[in-house]
């Protein structure tokens, strides 16, 4: 299984965006899967269901700081983290037109933070682009770091 399907498996068997991308990439990050899973759940419905930042972008986000920090007090390694995060997320906004997980899903963002996630029936899925947005945030990381 390819990552990209990878995410989606993970997408549609209950995790979230930000869960599903850095999920598919756990093996070559040598991240523990659980761990992961808990470290970026708070990152799914657009950063705790605030319909912020997208959470295939966020995942996205921690893939390439994995990718290239090295977890040092560096000026000069973050700024190149994030120059990559910003050429990242602008090819992500290219491909779906926002970055913003409100504006992706065509929602208000006033009073949409309900903390309760929706349940993911077929009607949830026909109507949420939340597996495309995950699967474009997979192939952007591959295609980026040629992995």
């Amino acid at each position: 299984m390819d990552r990209v399907e990878k995410a989606e498996e993970l997408f549609k068997s209950g995790y979230n965006c930000s869960q599903s991308v850095i999920g598919a990439f756990c093996d070559d990050l040598g991240l523990d899967f659980d761990t992961t899973m808990k470290l970026s759940e708070g990152f799914g419905g657009g950063i705790g269901r605030m319909r912020l930042t997208c959470g295939a972008v966020s995942g996205m986000v921690m893939v390439t700081g994995m990718m290239l920090s090295r977890g040092e007090k560096d000026g000069d390694a973050r700024a190149k983290v994030y120059s990559k995060v910003q050429e990242l997320a602008a090819k992500f906004k290219e491909m779906n037109g926002s970055t913003v997980c409100a504006d992706l899903l065509g929602l208000n963002k006033s009073g949409e933070t309900n903390p309760n996630p929706e349940a993911r029936t077929a009607e949830y899925y026909q109507k949420r682009p939340c597996v495309d947005l995950v699967k474009d945030a997979v192939r952007i990381i591959e295609e980026e770091f040629e992995i």
